[in-house]
């Protein structure tokens, strides 16, 4: 089969969340490779009438789809999608609705609510003119100002952190905030508890939760806010980059919870319909409940990313996964799976 890898444009002046993508598409590149697969590489832009052309000119039989935004807007991450479903061309990853509605993080929080599915209450998002609070109240006053669209903690840092019991003040902040997360921004209720990631991985059998991983905020003083922020994750040269491990190693006290971050990954998985693998992102408050904050319906792939990390911890193979994949990404005739 020949596989057409495609990604954002990026170039090496860009920040390292967007270069990021290269390694994610040199590791799936070698893995199709050991699974006796071609590929060869499209970036995507706004002219997705010559990505379609590119594609027919290459022959392609499915798309490993990397995009994470077009000319560099998150908001624009679910254009290729629907693009493809409009070629009748096979993709791996989340269909375009699916992947519209989890990364609009408000509309994501309408749908996890509507299900009954526990997410942090939330203000916004700007521009609106909705100032009210949404959801299920979590308690405190303490909110986290987030980008709608825009992922890989961009915009994230100690400033996002407002403690302010006033709704209407909150939603006032969101205006001044937004032009550093992509022009569109929320207030969430911020839980001030544990973090957890759940990866997700398609297969034969159906939805596999791989093993549930903590981010661990080690030396962090009471004035630093617990957030896996842009330095945590991009600044090679920051203090939270060097501190905030994961750990996959829990005690006999945790089953419980773990259990129950099992259950909700699985029903946030069936609630948007996802494909192939996918991240969802937890909360736990000081009472031991779990709250869901996103669903990321492609995760970073790279070999030293979270979904990486938890599929050895799996003992699954790398390739074996990208070769998962690629097979719920394709007609159930064709892959011989069901979805």
């Amino acid at each position: 089969m020949h596989v057409a890898i495609v990604h954002d444009t990026v170039t090496d002046a860009d920040a390292p969340d967007a270069r990021d993508v290269f390694a994610q598409a040199d590791a799936v590149a070698e893995a199709l490779e050991k699974l006796g697969h071609s590929s060869c590489r499209i970036s995507c832009s706004l002219n997705l009438l010559a990505v379609e052309a590119e594609l027919r000119r290459r022959r392609v039989d499915l798309v490993f789809n990397l995009v994470e935004s077009i000319g560099g807007q998150g908001r624009l991450i679910h254009l290729l999608p629907f693009c493809l479903d409009a070629m009748a061309m096979p993709y791996t990853g989340a269909r375009a609705e699916a992947m519209m509605l989890t990364s609009g993080k408000v509309m994501s929080k309408g749908w996890l609510a509507s299900a009954g599915i526990p997410t942090p209450s939330w203000i916004g998002p700007w521009p609106g003119r909705d100032g009210c609070v949404h959801g299920s109240d979590a308690g405190g006053d303490t909110w986290i100002i987030k980008s709608v669209w825009e992922h890989a903690s961009i915009g994230l840092d100690e400033q996002s952190i407002v403690r302010q019991s006033d709704p209407a003040t909150v939603f006032s902040l969101l205006r001044s905030r937004a032009p550093l997360l992509g022009g569109a921004c929320f207030a969430e209720q911020f839980i001030a508890g544990r973090e957890f990631n759940l990866s997700v991985l398609g297969g034969p059998r159906g939805p596999e939760v791989l093993p549930p991983a903590e981010i661990i905020f080690e030396g962090y003083t009471d004035a630093m806010p617990r957030i896996v922020d842009y330095r945590a994750k991009w600044d090679e040269d920051a203090f939270e980059y060097h501190h905030t491990p994961r750990r996959f190693n829990f005690d006999a006290t945790d089953t419980g919870l773990l259990e129950r971050l099992e259950a909700l990954a699985l029903q946030c998985w069936h609630r948007f319909d996802l494909i192939g693998y996918a991240r969802v992102d937890f909360r736990v408050d000081p009472a031991g409940n779990p709250w869901v904050l996103e669903i990321n319906a492609n995760p970073c792939l790279s070999p030293d990313a979270g979904f990486a990390a938890a599929l050895e911890q799996a003992g699954i193979a790398y390739a074996d996964a990208i070769g998962r994949i690629v097979d719920d990404g394709l007609p159930p005739d064709k892959a011989g799976t069901d979805r």
